[in-house]
């Protein structure tokens, strides 16, 4: 929620800035922004920890923009090293890197500032172009960073401040070495900022090597001591596996529901479940880790604008979704533990507005959710037996009675998946086991039957992955070496 009689012309930002963020209908800070941007604009080192889903972007977003010099403004021509970044942001996802460029683009459109973003599952030669043209601003994953500075491309010896957003998810990725070799190519004097949603020991320890009597922002009502947004209402369900899709084709029937994630564990369900559902007439996309750079990003755009108002999706997605009118949220498959079902609850009830989470525990996955309900304190350890025609699912949701598991077809209004345009953002296919497979078969989501087994931020390059010789025999002899790539079963 927005903070009362606070705007951000009240504070010492650039006058383009405050303009952007009126053409977009932004004019007063939430309070993790309020509390940020005085010690921000001041030059301080700031960790700050806040609820997913609270408005953390701009909160570091606005004093990296105040302080970059663009192309054209007072002081370019004294900047030493022009055209190379003065504000670095790195993120752990392709996903949440497009949502914080996006956000910074928004509040920088009065400005000629160049902002690039970097990250794997894209062709190399735009992001090359791009930085050869001149960056003020670059965003992006570790990985694909380190990469151009090998290349000896990017170049963070202008950096003047440094973002690391959702730290513990970093961690969690295995990013915190890139993260500290990137933190030391740049000068010491930088400004830094970090931002996460907890605080585990490796993140702290990662603060206070690399910065300097940061001080600790902790948005949060006194009176909250919930985990979750409170916005957001949160009911249980005990069901059965083989009554899920018509529980979820129920309730993406329900009164007032608009754009809605659904999460599943495995790419092998999210592609299930995005066939189901569009054969009930629903309009649906899916993103996974075997999808190409091209699909996932069609899918987002057309989540993002309405075309389709289904989205299921693998914890690839879970912070990198920043929509603001996602009504609902339904984890499909109980999450592996409270983390990641704050994760996946925190991509609704964003920016003030209410929201709904649904979570579906199987019989087997007791154990998992009885951990969770203990983490999140929810006092929910037996979530109540439920079916897609049970008399509580209507009351708690508000479904209308009498519907089938089938959207009538004169509720089938939205364009589609395939009224999205595809971009090819990959360059030229590289031949089997390439992951710029984006054709009509699996705009759905379907995985590729050489899917690889990949970490959600799937920044790899799939050239980089070894392959495993395999030696086929005919009747106990030796018939040469298959060098096929391994496959993994889901």
């Amino acid at each position: 929620m927005e903070v009362r009689g606070v705007h951000f012309s009240d504070f010492e930002i650039r006058d383009e800035i405050v303009d952007s963020l009126r053409d977009i209908g932004i004019t007063s800070p939430f309070p993790i922004q309020a509390m940020t941007l005085p010690v921000a604009l001041a030059g301080r080192d700031i960790i700050g920890q806040a609820k997913t889903g609270t408005g953390k972007t701009l909160g570091f977003g606005l004093p990296l923009l105040d302080k970059v010099i663009a192309p054209g403004e007072e002081g370019w021509d004294k900047l030493p090293g022009a055209g190379k970044p003065q504000g670095l942001v790195i993120v752990p996802t392709r996903e949440l890197a497009l949502q914080v460029a996006g956000d910074l683009e928004a509040a920088s459109r009065r400005r000629n500032l160049r902002i690039v973003k970097i990250f794997g599952g894209r062709a190399y030669e735009p992001q090359l172009e791009a930085l050869k043209a001149g960056a003020e601003v670059v965003v992006g994953t570790p990985g694909r960073m380190i990469d151009l500075i090998k290349h000896k491309v990017l170049d963070l010896s202008k950096v003047r401040t440094v973002v690391l957003d959702e730290a513990d998810e970093m961690l969690d990725l295995g990013f915190l070495p890139d993260v500290e070799k990137l933190l030391s190519k740049t000068p010491g004097t930088r400004h830094t900022m970090l931002f996460s949603a907890t605080m585990p020991g490796a993140v702290v320890a990662l603060a206070r090597r690399y910065m300097t009597q940061p001080t600790h922002i902790r948005a949060a009502d006194p009176s909250d001591t919930s985990k979750t947004v409170a916005s957001v209402k949160q009911v249980v369900y005990r069901a059965h596996a083989l009554n899920k899709i018509e529980l979820l084709a129920r309730i993406l029937q329900a009164r007032g529901r608009g754009l809605t994630i659904v999460f599943a564990r495995t790419k092998r369900t999210v592609a299930n479940v995005a066939e189901q559902l569009e054969e009930r007439g629903f309009a649906v996309a899916a993103i996974h880790g075997d999808l190409g750079q091209g699909a996932r990003e069609q899918a987002l755009r057309a989540f993002r604008h309405g075309k389709v108002d289904v989205l299921v999706a693998t914890d690839v997605a879970a912070r990198g979704i920043d929509v603001d009118d996602v009504t609902h949220v339904i984890n499909y498959q109980c999450p592996e533990d409270d983390k990641i079902y704050l994760h996946r609850v925190g991509r609704t009830g964003r920016a003030g507005h209410t929201g709904t989470a649904v979570t579906f525990v199987d019989w087997d996955d007791t154990p998992r959710w009885s951990l969770i309900n203990k983490a999140l304190g929810f006092g929910n350890a037996e979530p109540v037996e439920t079916y897609h025609n049970s008399a509580h699912l209507l009351a708690d949701l508000d479904i209308p009675e009498g519907l089938t598991g089938r959207l009538p077809r004169g509720s089938r209004t939205r364009a589609g998946l395939d009224a999205e345009v595809l971009e090819d953002v990959e360059g030229k296919p590289r031949g089997r086991g390439s992951r710029s497979g984006d054709d009509a078969s699996r705009r759905r989501g379907a995985p590729r039957d050489d899917a690889r087994t990949t970490r959600p931020d799937a920044e790899e390059d799939a050239g980089k992955r070894s392959r495993r010789p395999r030696r086929r025999t005919r009747g106990g002899e030796s018939a040469g070496v298959d060098k096929g790539e391994d496959r993994v079963s889901h």
